[in-house]
């Protein structure tokens, strides 16, 4: 998909990035290649598909085949010949970030049509929707049967793009699945958006038994900023195959553009990137940071949404590359080091995690510890990255 021709236009002469054009290469494929040349687990797991995610944007946009073949060996490792998960899950424990593998299965498959794949996407597809737990309104849990009843952002971003492609390329005309999407951000929406800010909870707890849980919406008390970034990714994912149509389209679309006008909002003024905590009253604490992968998934989920025109109509198309191209300078000035052994990248300034299993306060979001080269955070580097150099953002295709 490309940027209309008015928009690229408007991007071209509008955006320069000088003080990168140094760089020896896109950061897409340079970011790429120094986790490849470090070593990448091949793996199901939800860390290690964030990066997979970026990979694949990498392969499409060079369409150079070491970075596709890289993919198939690593996803192909991790299945039998006949489709099964090598590491097969208990039926006990069943959480949504096994699903988000499903997503680049879904892509190797349209690409290669092999059947190992297909039996193993049938399973990711078969489980979520017949064995996974629900909330009394139909909601995934996050994890079962850890999480009893709680929905978390993080959940839609591991699941709801793969579910969504599924049906699209399989059961296209299914309703009740196209349905069944809408009404987990539906619900989501209800008991986490936060009308003072227009952001969302990280999650909220149906039953309100969690500690956290708020006694009238059963939402957890903070604005985590990884979480934002999971639920932009998971919007800007589902509504590339969510049929236009559908009544749902437009309702994900709106919940998208508000998201988006708290982004700006909240945006730091110096750093162009979003606190880990954030709100007015943490903007600054001691303890309060800049945060890496959200300000990522963030300028993603802002450029993949130009991209797809889900501004078009707003006139705020210039504004909104502008919150992008902010983010993304500060990211490079702060997060790209280059200071990798044999010319590599790292990656920097990314908390290791973020989980509602205790009291969900600012003491422990702060807390967690700030890692390396984390696959959470450079695959939404590299895929801001590609949209950066898709764009002609960064003069001669160089971020």
């Amino acid at each position: 998909m490309h940027l209309p021709s008015p928009l690229t236009a408007l991007l071209t002469l509008t955006f320069s990035l000088p003080h990168v054009l140094a760089a020896d290469k896109p950061y897409s494929t340079w970011m790429t290649d120094s986790f490849i040349t470090r070593g990448v687990p091949p793996t199901r797991w939800y860390t290690e598909a964030t990066l997979y995610r970026g990979i694949e944007a990498v392969a499409n946009h060079t369409a150079l085949p070491n970075y596709f073949a890289f993919l198939n060996t690593s996803l192909s490792s991790t299945l039998t010949p006949s489709g099964l998960f090598r590491d097969q899950w208990s039926p006990t424990d069943l959480q949504l970030d096994h699903i988000r593998i499903g997503s680049t299965l879904l892509y190797l498959y349209t690409a290669t049509s092999s059947p190992v794949y297909r039996t193993a996407i049938d399973f990711l597809h078969s489980s979520l929707t017949t064995q996974y737990k629900r909330t009394a309104s139909g909601g995934f849990w996050h994890k079962s049967p850890k999480y009893p009843n709680q929905m978390w952002l993080d959940g839609l971003f591991m699941a709801m793009p793969f579910y969504a492609g599924y049906t699209s390329l399989f059961q296209p005309g299914n309703t009740t699945a196209w349905d069944d999407i809408l009404l987990q951000f539906s619900l989501v929406e209800s008991h986490c958006r936060d009308a003072k800010t227009g952001m969302l909870r990280h999650g909220f707890d149906e039953s309100k038994r969690a500690v956290w849980a708020d006694a009238v919406t059963g939402a957890s008390p903070l604005v985590w900023i990884r979480a934002q970034g999971w639920y932009i990714m998971a919007l800007v994912g589902v509504l590339e195959w969510f049929p236009r149509e559908h009544r749902g389209y437009g309702m994900l679309k709106g919940w998208f553009l508000e998201l988006a006008k708290a982004l700006k909002r909240e945006q730091d003024g110096e750093s162009g990137g979003w606190w880990l905590v954030m709100g007015e009253e943490y903007v600054g604490r001691k303890e309060n940071y800049i945060e890496s992968s959200g300000t990522a998934m963030n300028t993603y989920g802002l450029l993949r949404g130009l991209r797809n025109g889900l501004f078009a109509g707003t006139g705020e198309e210039e504004l909104y590359l502008g919150v992008a191209r902010r983010a993304y300078e500060g990211m490079v000035e702060r997060f790209v080091a280059r200071n990798g052994t044999g010319g590599t990248l790292n990656w920097e300034g990314t908390v290791r995690v973020g989980s509602l299993d205790g009291n969900g306060d600012y003491k422990y979001y702060t807390g967690v510890p700030v890692v390396e080269n984390s696959h959470i955070g450079a695959g939404p580097f590299i895929l801001a990255s590609v949209e950066m150099e898709r764009a002609n953002l960064c003069g001669s295709n160089r971020c």
